[in-house]
């Protein structure tokens, strides 16, 4: 059966047609070698050295091109790797316009770009007459999360990748939400994907690495250079355990999709939770833009509670949601950003964007939802 036959959760398992070894294994091996021996003094071998390519990983990065609908994509030792990478296929001057609410670590990285002559502009990628606004001479990339970390803002990716046409950038996604399974940047227009496959590809809290896709062989092959160079490729075995991830990856966000939709419209009720932010609600500001564009709307939650003793309340309280900072685990988590993800932005910085010592962000797992609710309930009124 030929792949683009195949419907999703099949490529999930399928999608990398060479992944066999002459012994027939059902999983990929994991060739835990840093060297390889050369066929000829005039014969191009396919894996010379694990920095530059790996069969494990070769099979991993195959697998998520295929899912993203990419020319290529490349395995990195974190998220932020694959992030750093890419922000180097630019040469300063260089000016990009961000995303207004993003991770905190990358943030951070491009606060450190900053005196390398890389310059930013911070906005709501969802108003594109704000991002038209903003480009100048020097701009060379439009760079958006949708839904956006910790604030659930929705960017309508098509439009974006529209303008960015038109204006000769590129166009970067951070799709470690939704993953393919629910959107798809390239095919909306992107040029870029990234992904902290930590999270949700990997599902299972147990290894960090992170992707960059790219929708050409031109972008693939400036990549592959830099990535060589930087050397901060995943490991096999990592490779290993985040393509195993891949393989229950549709039946987890179906379940976890399911969880945040009845959880997120069970905090709306409570009177000590005075706003929630999920994609999911059909008030939220980018609902149709979400219907659009994706096939689900994640397992991502944030609220802000009353106070500042409730939050710390809850934070010690939960018995089922874990109070840690990652996210898109079978375990369902639950994060304080302004100690956590967001800790090295200013108060300033953090109060402007609403990440105060009252906001939570929940990751839903795949528990039963009943327990989940049960143990929030606990924890809101011990």
């Amino acid at each position: 059966m030929k792949k683009e036959n195949m419907q999703f959760e099949t490529l999930c398992l399928h999608a990398d047609e060479n992944k066999r070894d002459e012994w027939g294994t059902i999983n990929s091996p994991i060739c835990q070698a840093s060297t390889f021996v050369h066929k000829g003094v005039n014969v191009d071998n396919d894996f010379t050295y694990t920095r530059l390519s790996n069969p494990t990983r070769a099979h991993l990065e195959n697998t998520l091109a295929v899912l993203e609908g990419g020319a290529a994509a490349f395995a990195f030792s974190s998220g932020m790797a694959a992030l750093t990478c890419v922000m180097q296929l630019f040469t300063p001057p260089a000016h990009f316009i961000a995303s207004e609410d993003l991770y905190g670590g990358s943030l951070r990285l491009f606060n450190t770009l900053k005196s390398l002559g890389y310059t930013f502009d911070f906005v709501d990628t969802g108003d594109i007459s704000a991002v038209k606004k903003l480009i100048n001479k020097d701009t060379k990339a439009i760079y958006c999360e949708t839904p956006s970390n910790p604030l659930m803002q929705v960017s309508d990716i098509a439009a974006l990748a529209e303008l960015a046409k038109k204006s000769n950038l590129l166009l970067i996604v951070d799709n470690t939400f939704l993953t393919p399974y629910f959107q798809k940047p390239l095919k909306l227009g992107a040029d870029i994907v990234i992904h902290s496959a930590t999270k949700f590809l990997g599902g299972h809290n147990d290894t960090l690495a992170g992707f960059a896709v790219v929708n050409s062989q031109e972008l693939a092959e400036r990549v592959k250079y830099i990535a060589n160079t930087n050397g901060a490729c995943l490991a096999p075995f990592d490779c290993f355990l985040i393509e195993r991830g891949i393989k229950t990856l549709p039946v987890r966000m179906d379940r976890i999709n399911e969880n945040a939709q009845v959880i997120a419209h069970w905090l709306k009720t409570r009177k000590e939770v005075k706003k929630v932010y999920y994609a999911g609600f059909e008030d939220h500001a980018g609902y149709a833009v979400s219907k659009k564009q994706t096939t689900g709307f994640g397992g991502m939650i944030s609220i802000e509670v009353e106070s500042k003793e409730l939050a710390e309340k809850i934070l010690g309280g939960v018995k089922v949601f874990q109070y840690a900072e990652s996210l898109g685990g079978v375990e369902s988590l639950i994060t304080y950003p302004m100690k956590q993800t967001h800790a090295d932005l200013t108060e300033e910085e953090r109060n402007r964007r609403g990440i105060n010592d009252r906001f939570l962000r929940l990751s839903t797992g795949i528990e039963n939802a009943s327990d989940l609710i049960a143990d929030l309930k606990q924890a809101f009124e011990k």
